[in-house]
């Protein structure tokens, strides 16, 4: 199965920033709170925002319009002495321990035979490319490494390192803590100087990594450079022309909410439905028809657009980013929406209505959406998190691409059967 990774090329900035944020505070009030320039080795919030006192962890959120410079902030974070994104010098110990842990057998049978092998009446075959991308292995990798740095001091961390539950319980058994959630807010208020907080292969939102740097803890940042790329992607499209990013992912997934906390005016299409509904509505209802008002467009879109965006002014320049694991479907996407300009405002003028894609990388998915992608077809499919799924007899336990879990009797059928295996960008490849 071929799939694809679209992300641009590095955009980079020498400025200073000021950043102008909202916190709102657990009894309701909004404050209004301004950073002062940082330097390479500044990044900590200013004491004035220290000192304001909340009876609970506020979230703080960066406004597309204020002067704050969220890549700027990253870079000057990146240079402090707190923190950390390479490593510790144990990779190679690191890299042994994951291949005792993560070795399969089976999988070590069938890339001996040319990924497939024959049992009676039955073949398997292993899809060329699955499992571990290297941006995923790196991050486990990194996070080993975290514990034995500091085998003593709490360790955080922010979200899943990535979505494998036995990757997540080995961490768990290495005392990594998961940042508690409340009523979908961190709380960050458990965090205490000098604590150790690793950022997953996901990356994090901008207000999250402010709120770590005025804490001063150690920042272990695990993302992947493919994922930091995109964040590049939508800083290119907030600052070169004001241009509105259309982010093809999940607007709740880890990855996504970080992506769009780096953005300045956006909104998040899941799939090609959605993606086509837009452009039905920038096209008046000409496209399709699927589109309807700008109520309903705002309201369909609630969770998934930028504060104030307003659909009759922010779809008229427009560049496409991703959530890295939405496989191929995005170029597509960006394909639809270039002709959709093309349509709306003419070819001769599509450079100042559209950012095309600039570079291709990787090849990998998440396995919710490989899942996804065979239910829409009607294809036979099974998602199954361990061999414990498998039987007894002819039954099976899997999961729909929603995460339901389903049994199934006989669901090989009688007869020669040709099963192929594939897996995500968080299943171990070995």
């Amino acid at each position: 199965m071929n799939n694809g990774c679209l992300t641009s090329s590095s955009y980079a900035s020498r400025d200073r920033g000021v950043c102008c944020v909202d916190a709102l505070c657990s009894d309701g009030y909004l404050c209004h709170l301004c950073r002062l320039p940082v330097t390479r080795t500044e990044i900590s919030l200013p004491e004035s925002v220290s000192r304001i006192r909340c009876r609970k962890v506020f979230s703080v959120r960066c406004s597309a319009d204020s002067d704050f410079d969220a890549k700027v902030f990253r870079k000057n974070l990146t240079r402090s002495k707190n923190y950390n994104r390479k490593g510790f010098g144990y990779k190679e110990e690191t890299l042994q321990l994951m291949n005792r842990e993560y070795t399969s057998d089976i999988i070590k049978t069938l890339k001996e035979n040319g990924n497939e092998y024959t049992g009676g009446n039955v073949t398997v075959m292993l899809a060329e490319s699955y499992g571990f991308c290297w941006g995923v292995e790196r991050a486990v990798q990194i996070a080993y490494e975290a514990r034995k740095q500091f085998p003593n001091e709490t360790i955080w961390i922010t979200n899943e390192i990535i979505h494998n539950p036995t990757v997540n319980k080995r961490l768990e058994e290495m005392e990594v803590q998961n940042v508690p959630v409340e009523e979908g807010t961190k709380q960050f208020d458990v965090v205490n100087k000098g604590d150790v907080v690793i950022l997953p292969a996901f990356g994090a939102a901008v207000d999250e990594m402010l709120t770590l740097s005025e804490k001063n803890v150690q920042i272990v940042d695990t993302t992947c450079p493919w994922v930091s790329k995109v964040w590049n992607t939508v800083e290119k499209h907030k600052k070169e022309k004001d241009y509105t990013s259309i982010i093809h992912g999940k607007y709740a997934h880890e990855e996504t909410v970080a992506t769009a906390s780096f953005a300045g005016k956006y909104i998040i299409v899941k799939n090609m439905a959605e993606a086509e509904y837009v452009c039905d509505y920038i096209l008046g209802g000409e496209f399709n028809g699927s589109s309807s008002t700008r109520d309903a467009f705002l309201e369909k879109f609630k969770f998934a657009v930028s504060k104030g965006f307003d659909p009759d002014n922010d779809l008229i320049k427009l560049g496409i980013a991703n959530q890295t694991t939405m496989l191929g479907e995005t170029e597509e996407i960006g394909k639809l929406v270039e002709k959709t300009m093309m349509r709306k405002f003419g070819v001769e003028n599509i450079n100042e209505h559209f950012i095309s894609f600039t570079q291709f990388v990787m090849l990998l998915s998440n396995t919710s959406h490989l899942q996804e992608i065979a239910e829409e077809r009607g294809i036979p499919s099974y998602w199954v998190d361990s061999e414990q799924r498998i039987g007894p007899g002819n039954r099976i336990a899997y999961k729909l691409n929603h995460g339901e879990l389903v049994e199934k009797e006989n669901w090989l059928p009688e007869g020669p059967i040709t099963i192929g295996i594939t897996s995500g960008a968080s299943t171990q490849t070995r």
